[in-house]
């Protein structure tokens, strides 16, 4: 491990109770971390489950990256070169939305996550995350404008990550309102070796408070530090700062039934995550993780440490994680349960858990394309989008 890394490792530990604050009495609840560290999965052994039927809904679409349902039914997809596309009566309107702002189509960047405001019925207002600058300086934007069913107007930055970084890599961006009515904003740790910042391995960053990025941000509804964020008051970090330690989220979800927060994330070569989040955890990135390096030696040896709250699930080799959805009992056989798209193992994973949040059992549902995103809509069956150049699509399941 570098110097600077293992005397960050040390202090982290020294620091004992104080490393986590608080939360807010109105946040989720923060559920203990797991008893022991758990060992990773090989996700080749997972069962492929029965009782789903799939339904391609739209085709055509251009590398999809996530969906929002509007209060009429139709919905909203993003599409990663920058356009916002609308599903009109189950037909994809071949009309992109107007007035989307300027994105940085490259790499991993774009535009990326929507979501609508919880009153969005009376004020209109859709949030987008997207990639914005160039591939030597860029960073993520969070941005809300008004949608009249046709175009975007009064659109306005409301977050955007203070840090510029170079390279095309890992800008999570993953969307979720919460019961209190903020906004949770991931942001990933801005790419792999040998990109740097500030000196460092880029990937550090994730343990500066005073960095956003490898972050899990707490947002009011105005782009604003949300009040009663667990750093607040901490000399030197981030106001908006909630959780910290991430790699690369692409999954969050807000589980109705236990009132608690699910995000998955990328690792690199294997140790992709599946954690149980919540106000001022440290998950432990780069300092303790499963995966290795993409040219193959460990990252670190270190697979837990106290302070650090371990994983749900770890897999190795990696699915790639990316979108994530908790039934919420509108279907009964499902209720509980989440779900979690593989961009690598080209299918989403039904995995059951108990009320402890451990996971019991894990089955694949096989898609035969890369799945982005995964929700569960209003109906109850759950939609995925599958993420191609040319062919993406969106694809129900339901019980059959």
């Amino acid at each position: 491990m570098k110097p600077t890394a293992l005397a960050l490792f040390t202090a982290l530990l020294l620091a004992g109770g104080c490393a986590r604050a608080d939360a807010p009495a109105d946040a989720p609840k923060a559920d203990a971390p797991a008893a022991a560290p758990i060992e990773a999965v090989d996700p080749s052994q997972a069962p492929e489950a029965t009782g789903f039927r799939q339904t391609v809904l739209v085709r055509g679409l251009e590398h999809p990256w996530a969906l929002a349902w509007l209060p009429d039914g139709d919905l909203l997809i993003s599409e990663r070169p920058g356009r916002l596309r609308v599903v009109r009566g189950g037909v994809l309107d071949p009309v992109p939305v107007a007035g989307v702002p300027e994105v940085l189509a490259s790499g991993q960047g774009g535009l990326l996550d929507v979501a609508l405001h919880p009153r969005f019925a009376e004020n209109r207002l859709v949030y987008l995350t997207y990639a914005a600058g160039t591939p030597e300086a860029n960073h993520t934007r969070l941005a809300r404008a008004r949608f009249d069913g046709r175009a975007l107007s009064q659109l306005e930055v409301l977050y955007a990550v203070p840090q510029r970084k170079s390279g095309t890599q890992h800008f999570g961006s993953r969307l979720l309102w919460l019961p209190d009515g903020t906004l949770l904003l991931a942001i990933g740790d801005g790419g792999n070796p040998p990109l740097r910042l500030e000196g460092d391995l880029i990937r550090e960053q994730a343990q500066n408070r005073g960095s956003a990025l490898g972050k899990i941000l707490r947002l009011s509804a105005d782009g604003s530090p949300a009040p009663g964020n667990p750093f607040q008051g901490d000399g030197g970090a981030l106001p908006e700062l909630w959780s910290l330690g991430h790699r690369n989220i692409q999954g969050l979800a807000y589980d109705p039934l236990q009132d608690r927060v699910w995000a998955s994330e990328h690792g690199a070569r294997g140790g992709d995550e599946l954690n149980l989040v919540s106000a001022g955890g440290n998950h432990g990135w780069p300092l303790v993780t499963h995966s290795r390096e993409y040219f193959g030696p460990e990252i670190t040896p270190r697979r837990s440490a106290p302070e650090m709250v371990d994983p749900r699930r770890v897999w190795t080799p990696a699915i790639a994680p990316s979108g994530l959805a908790v039934a919420s009992g509108r279907v009964p056989q499902w209720r509980g349960d989440l779900f979690a798209g593989g961009l690598v193992s080209g299918d989403v994973r039904r995995l059951r858990i108990d009320g402890e949040g451990r996971v019991t059992a894990e089955e694949r549902i096989p898609i035969g394309q890369r799945v982005r995103d995964v929700r569960e809509g209003p109906d109850g069956f759950l939609y995925v989008l599958t993420d191609d150049a040319r062919d993406g699509r969106l694809i129900r399941l339901e019980p059959g």
